[in-house]
Formats: C-alpha cells, sequence, structure tokens
C-alpha cells in the first residue's frame, strides 16, 4: 500500500513524520509532493519519495491525503482530477472548513471513496486527536484509514457537522494546552523556579494529569476532589482560578473557535 501527502506544511509535514514513525508504510511507499525545494530535500533525507509534482504523487498512490490551505483546495484537486481512480483509491482530505459536497462538486465522477480528517500537530509525535468523516466510503475503506491515523494518535469517527467543533476542541486546543503550560511555567518562575525547570514541571504534571484520568476513567472533577482537603491549598488556588473566569474563559475560547 502506497501513499501520498500532497502538502508538506505544518500539518502536511507533521503528518509525514508520524508515518515514517510508525509500521503502516515502508518509508519508500510515501510520497510528499510540495512546492518548496527545501521542503522536498528534508523529506528525501528522511528516506521517502519526493517530488514537485502533484499529478505524478496522486497517480502513484493507494491513498491520496490533500493537505494544503482550505482555500488551496479546489485548485489542488482539480489540478489531479485526471489522475484519481475512484475504483481504486481513497482520498483524505485534511483541511478545515472544506465541504464534503465542494469537494464532490470538484472532482464530479471522479472522486474516489472520501475522508475528511482533521488531526492536530502531535500526529509528528503519534499522538494526535484526529477526527474522521468517512463520505460514501465502504467499512473496509473505513477500516483502513481509521487504522493508519490510529496508529499516530487516537481517532473518532464523527459526523461533518460536528468536524468544526472537533477542530477547535483538538486541533486548535492542543495551542490551548500550550499556552496553559506557558502561564504554568511562568508563574513556576515567579513562585522561585528557573524557567526550564518550571516548564519541566508543569508538563510532567499534566502528562500525569491525563495518565491518572486514562487509568481510573474518573471524570476530572471526581479526580479534582481526590486531591482537594478543606480549607486547603489547592481549592484555593483552583478557587482563585475560578474567580478570575478561567473555566469560562475556556468555554469562550473553544466556542470563539467555531465562528
Amino acid at each position: 500500500m502506497k501513499i501520498s501527502i500532497i502538502g508538506a506544511g505544518a500539518m502536511g509535514g507533521s503528518t509525514v513524520e508520524g508515518l515514517i514513525k510508525g509500521n503502516t508504510f515502508r518509508n519508500e511507499d510515501i510520497t510528499v509532493s510540495d512546492p518548496s525545494q527545501a521542503v522536498v530535500e528534508k523529506f528525501a533525507k528522511m528516506g521517502v519519495a519526493v517530488t514537485t509534482d502533484n499529478k505524478l504523487a496522486a497517480d502513484s498512490a493507494d491513498i491520496v491525503c490533500v493537505v494544503v490551505k482550505p482555500w488551496l483546495v479546489e485548485r489542488v484537486l482539480k489540478d489531479i482530477k485526471p489522475e484519481l481512480n475512484p475504483q481504486k483509491q481513497i482520498l483524505v482530505v485534511i483541511a478545515a472548513g472544506v465541504s464534503s459536497a465542494s469537494i464532490q462538486g470538484w472532482l464530479g465522477e471522479n472522486c474516489p471513496p472520501l475522508f475528511l480528517a482533521i488531526p492536530n500537530i502531535a500526529i509528528a509525535e503519534m499522538a494526535s486527536m484526529t477526527f474522521i468523516v468517512p463520505v460514501n466510503a465502504s467499512e473496509k475503506d473505513t477500516q483502513t484509514v481509521v487504522g493508519i491515523f490510529n496508529e499516530m494518535g487516537d481517532t473518532l469517527i464523527t459526523d461533518e457537522q460536528h468536524l468544526a467543533a472537533g477542530t477547535t476542541l483538538a486541533s486548535c486546543g492542543i495551542a490551548y494546552a500550550m499556552r496553559y503550560i506557558r502561564a504554568a511555567a511562568e508563574g513556576g518562575v515567579e513562585l522561585g523556579f528557573k524557567a526550564d525547570d518550571a516548564k519541566k514541571i508543569v508538563m510532567q504534571t499534566m502528562k500525569g494529569a491525563v495518565e491518572l484520568l486514562e487509568a481510573s476513567g474518573l471524570h476530572p472533577e471526581a479526580a479534582i476532589d481526590l486531591v482537594t482537603t478543606p480549607g486547603g491549598v489547592t481549592i484555593k488556588g483552583l478557587n482563585e482560578m475560578e474567580h478570575a473566569g478561567f473555566t469560562s474563559a475556556v468555554i469562550r475560547g473553544l466556542k470563539a473557535g467555531l465562528k
């Protein structure tokens, strides 16, 4: 099985790095297409096939992944349309806000089984949360695509209506999580730690919180109750954050991502 990634910017490049680290594809079965010579040279050094010709990349793959900015999707798809084979290929489009109806309209009868996918950049470290919307795809094709992204993190099959919400919660959400890390690390510096030590402490603390929730299955609030004592410092700190609008700010930020 061969896969082509058309567009190797931040998201596309991260996806390629995840594919290289995984076991689903051999490096020589991965093709990267990008107009930037610097980008193709970077991935050539990693042992994958590279090209600046999107048509060549599309023609040689069983799975074609288009990972470009939303306003470029139409142009790229129309460019590779003659090379697409609905009987032999799967098309994955990773671009926020591009509808399946638009994609099918641009490709017409040349549209292969289609998947809309939204990972986040942690896919490069095999830790993405990826949302997948199958469109006129068989169960077999769906299992194939989900299996590829599952190896690079976790996946959720959803409907197209909820894809934007998934984008703000997980794709944008990774930036929100990083902003918390930055804020907490800056607080750590104010508490007397060196900047690198403060960042290390906060990252390990977040990692521990995630692993505890995964292992216990507890609701976050139930887990919080385990570490708060009456009149203790933890509840005082939490309440100060809430007085400043912590939960409300997070929810408002997530909802703003839908506008």
